[in-house]
């Protein structure tokens, strides 16, 4: 597709998308195309360019090379209209500490421009969907880190955003703060077609995107649905521990392919579906090794699958 027509199926276009730091290269020519209403997970280990990639796409820094429509608009060129298409939760909070929860959502609303009256009638439905309601009047500074990311994403999505860009948003909450949040992303989803693009360290967060990117080094090295990259495995996650991992994985990797680690244990993917072989192997190997169990395999599996076979075949060689 010529990329100086706009596709309004899309939410999201990047073609060569590329941020440099002088002479760090960030973000290394990053294609996307993220359609309207999709649930995205941008996936990789720190440093390997997401924030950057989100700063790109919400106009708050400038990219060195390529191109990237968001909501249809040019994020070189339409700065304005991007940012009032989108919704933006940061890593770090947004929050005034010294304004109140109701005195935060107001700004935010009037940055928007939007009628005090509609501030108004959606900061009551957002801190009663949060269960902030009785906070309303208290200090930001008051509340717990929870309360305060709730009211970061409220924040967001006061404007109600086509496009809503989660950096980390459940970062150091406990579960049942991280389950509120997410009942409401769907909810948003549900209700209004909102597009999330999401980046995240829990992974199994990202299980109920609708597609997932892993990005290295500043490059997309594997994408597609979650539960289809956790197909591509295989059937089972086989699991080794033992005193000499190098010399088990050495006489392993013949049959059953490159290793990647999982802490203190050795993975291998397995592709057959016969269990009897797998107990075939585990009594084959006996005492040479100290545990050995096999798994269904998840998401985590495909991050350190990513990240790790290439470092296994560079020490093959």
């Amino acid at each position: 597709m010529r990329r100086d027509i706009v596709d309004t199926s899309l939410a999201i276009q990047a073609e060569g998308l590329t941020k440099r730091y002088g002479n760090t290269l960030a973000v290394d020519g990053l294609n996307l195309d993220i359609p309207t209403g999709q649930f995205f997970g941008l996936l990789g280990p720190n440093g390997s360019g997401k924030t950057s990639t989100i700063h790109m796409l919400s106009t708050l820094i400038r990219p060195s090379q390529g191109t990237a429509r968001v909501a249809g608009q040019d994020v070189k060129r339409a700065g304005l209209q991007v940012r009032a298409a989108i919704g933006v939760v940061f890593q770090e909070s947004a929050l005034d500490r010294t304004l109140s929860v109701a005195e935060n959502l107001r700004f935010a609303g009037l940055l928007y421009n939007l009628p005090v009256a509609q501030i108004n009638e959606r900061s009551s439905e957002l801190l009663e969907l949060f269960g902030l309601k009785e906070k309303r009047n208290q200090p930001v500074g008051e509340l717990s880190g929870g309360q305060r990311r709730a009211l970061d994403i409220a924040r967001g999505v006061i404007h109600r955003p086509q496009i809503l860009f989660l950096d980390e948003p459940t970062i150091g909450l406990d579960v049942p703060n991280r389950r509120n949040i997410w009942r409401f992303i769907e909810r948003l989803r549900a209700e209004l077609n909102v597009t999330v693009f999401l980046t995240t360290h829990y992974l199994e967060e990202a299980v109920d995107c609708d597609k997932v990117a892993f990005i290295k080094q500043g490059r997309i090295v594997k994408i597609g649905p979650p539960h289809d990259l956790i197909d591509s495995l295989g059937a089972y996650i086989i699991e080794i521990e033992g005193e000499n991992l190098s010399a088990l994985i050495a006489s392993l990797s013949p049959r059953l392919g490159p290793c990647f680690m999982d802490g203190d244990k050795a993975c291998f993917r397995f592709t057959g579906k016969d269990i009897a072989s797998l107990v075939m192997l585990q009594a084959e190997l006996g005492d040479k090794v100290t545990g050995m169990r096999w798994r269904r395999p998840n998401l985590n599996d495909v991050f350190l699958w990513v990240n790790e076979t290439e470092l296994w075949q560079t020490r093959k060689t």
